[in-house]
């Protein structure tokens, strides 16, 4: 890869990873209600999960879907389902103590890196990312456009798990963090609407 192309991979791995989607709206809401160092686990999750995806799309993943076509379909149905469910427990999240005595908790590890196969951003952003960048389809090229990836996406997720911890100030006021919570999951299930009309 040329210095000009990677410095582009940057760009694009800056750009998709900073502006909202499902991942940042949900470690906002994450820090908001449970704090920066509980959300960690969700960020690690987001960002390995999403370089782990890439990895494996890149490797061929993309082509079942040329072969199965109908898997896109499924897929698209499950995610908006899965988002829509994830919404409907932000917008119903209570306070900290309250969420715990609940059972409430941030999302693990896991659950975020799962969450990315059904995340229509993160599909979107792993096939730019191999089709301008790792188009030649070379084992390295994939890897650096992985591990670029996850080197920006990580402190770029991180600034809005950030946002949400110092909030939590504001939203201490039981009614100022309902509507905070049912804003978030409002913006969640806007944000499915480019994944319907694909």
């Amino acid at each position: 890869m040329t210095p000009d192309l990677f410095v582009a991979l940057l760009g694009f791995s800056f750009v998709t990873s900073i502006t909202p989607g499902p991942n940042n709206l949900m470690v906002m809401a994450s820090g908001a209600n449970f704090g920066f160092r509980p959300t960690i686990p969700h960020l690690l999750g987001v960002t390995i999960g999403f370089c782990v995806m890439t990895l494996l799309m890149g490797l061929g993943l993309a082509g079942l879907f040329l072969t199965l076509p109908w898997l896109k379909g499924v897929l698209k149905v499950l995610a908006v389902l899965y988002m829509l469910w994830l919404a409907w427990k932000i917008a119903h999240a209570g306070a900290p103590a309250e969420g715990r005595a609940n059972g409430a908790r941030p999302m693990t590890f896991l659950q975020a890196a799962a969450f990315q196969w059904v995340n229509p951003k993160a599909w979107a952003m792993a096939l730019g990312a191999i089709a301008a960048y790792a188009g030649g389809g070379e084992i390295g090229v994939l890897v650096l456009v992985a591990v670029t990836f996850a080197t920006v996406n990580l402190p770029s997720i991180s600034v809005w798990a950030y946002a949400g911890d110092r909030l939590r100030l504001a939203l201490s006021n039981p009614d100022r963090l309902r509507a905070f919570n049912w804003t978030m999951a409002v913006l969640l299930v806007l944000s499915l609407i480019p994944v319907l009309r694909l």
